[in-house]
């Protein structure tokens, strides 16, 4: 049996596994006596007051380190650097021929005194080293060049890029992704503070004319740039994200750059960064447009990968959680992305699955009801607070009416497999998303 064939067996092993718990406990709850199931209700509305409890903490916490730390920018500013540094920016492309061509025209169109693009082909197979071939010279501020290697997967191509490139500062972007013109200087003054390492850039949807990839903008905007921005007000950011961060070389060189034992390779480079001592900032105004997966399959499989990825980084650390001393940032962030990752999907989607069987066998609708109302309201208020610092569109605001109860409940559920699947060691390749570069079309 193929290795691939082998690994969906084992997935749906696991699958039936867990739904033939849920049914036995259905079977179990209509057959109890009404002792048990006065017993069973009481429990629901324990769970239920616990489960919103660390919810409301969980989302307020956010917002408001989030809004310091967007007050704090606009209120004192940042440190303007004496002389900007010249930035190397590193492209790793695997099979990227279709996308490639804009987002070196982005780099070439890039507001900075002095910076290289370095394209590292990563063994493709279609038109991508051609296409990086005929960029190789002078354009603009930049100098465009291009490497080769056999494939080796993103962490190999990007170390390729870090031994070739020149400069103190290192740019590591996605094939697929593009940057606003003033990115790079955004990002670099943070660099004034001789203690920061690394800089997350902002990463946001581009193709948003499907209804599951405005879901997916708002879940960048809300989701994932909110507790970015939060933990940016503390310089504790646990994953500068693949399309847009920028590195002091020093840093990368210390630390011994990329590890190739995990799939998510910019988290494990960041927990790495911040293990020796780096601070790592976020920058919102440093942005990366990116192309979002176009059909559930594809969203699937790019969450099941960074799930197990982040998974495999926490493994490695897995002593930082005993030890919230003397590094307290990198304890929380830690802490902070085992919970997202591990405890947060599987309370999420178990707090549904129990509400909804309690509600349908006891006649607890009422309280259910309730529950979904309050947590619709919040997510609508999340919505607008965020929108709103990140200046963007507020037609994505009425989504958040479908966004738990379908999208992130969608994607706690792949999670939550994900995270089974990883406990059981079971195979998975990375797979690469299908590109339809569909903003060009």
């Amino acid at each position: 049996m193929s290795r691939p064939r082998e690994s969906i067996w084992q997935s749906l092993a696991v699958v039936f596994v867990t739904l033939g718990l849920i049914v036995a406990f259905i079977v179990w709850a209509i057959l109890a006596g009404p002792a048990t199931q006065i017993v069973i209700v009481r429990f629901v509305v324990i769970t239920l007051v616990i489960f919103l409890t660390i919810l409301f903490l969980r989302y307020f916490a956010l917002l408001w380190f989030a809004y310091l730390g967007h007050a704090e920018r606009n209120m004192l500013g940042m440190r303007e650097l004496r002389e900007l540094p010249p930035v190397s920016i590193l492209v790793p492309a695997y099979n990227e021929g279709l996308v490639l061509e804009r987002a070196l025209t982005s780099l070439m169109q890039v507001e900075y005194p002095e910076y290289e693009v370095l394209v590292v082909d990563d063994g493709s197979s279609d038109d991508t080293l051609e296409i990086a071939a005929r960029w190789e010279g002078q354009r603009g501020s930049g100098t465009f060049r291009v490497i080769t290697k056999p494939n080796g997967g993103k962490a190999s191509a990007l170390n390729a890029g870090i031994a070739h490139s020149r400069h103190p500062l290192i740019m590591c972007m996605d094939a697929d992704s593009y940057l606003e013109p003033r990115t790079l200087l955004h990002a670099a003054r943070h660099f004034s503070d001789p203690a920061v390492g690394g800089v997350a850039g902002n990463v946001k949807v581009e193709n948003r004319d499907r209804l599951i990839t405005r879901l997916q903008a708002l879940e960048y905007i809300e989701g994932l740039n909110m507790p970015r921005r939060a933990q940016g007000f503390v310089a504790a950011v646990n994953i500068v994200p693949g399309p847009v961060g920028l590195f002091r070389r020093e840093a990368l060189e210390e630390i011994g750059g990329y590890d190739m034992d995990t799939f998510a390779e910019d988290a494990d480079l960041t927990l790495k960064i911040m293990a020796a001592g780096w601070r790592v900032e976020y920058e919102d105004q440093a942005i990366a447009w990116s192309e979002a997966p176009v059909t559930w399959r594809d969203l699937t499989q790019q969450r099941y990968r960074w799930t197990r990825g982040i998974l495999q980084a926490l493994r490695k650390r897995k002593g930082i959680f005993l030890r919230p001393f003397p590094d307290f940032p990198l304890w929380i962030s830690t802490v902070q992305l085992g919970f997202e990752a591990l405890v947060w999907p599987a309370m999420n989607v178990l707090a549904h699955l129990f509400f909804a069987i309690v509600a349908i066998l006891f006649g607890a609708g009422e309280f259910i009801l309730y529950w979904i109302i309050l947590l619709t309201l919040l997510d609508l208020v999340a919505a607008l607070v965020t929108v709103s610092m990140e200046e963007e569109s507020l037609g994505l605001v009425p989504l958040a009416l479908i966004y738990r109860f379908v999208f992130i409940l969608f994607l706690d559920v792949v999670k939550m497999f994900a995270t089974m699947e990883e406990l059981f060691g079971l195979s998975m390749g990375w797979g690469k998303l299908q590109r339809l570069n569909e903003a060009a079309t």
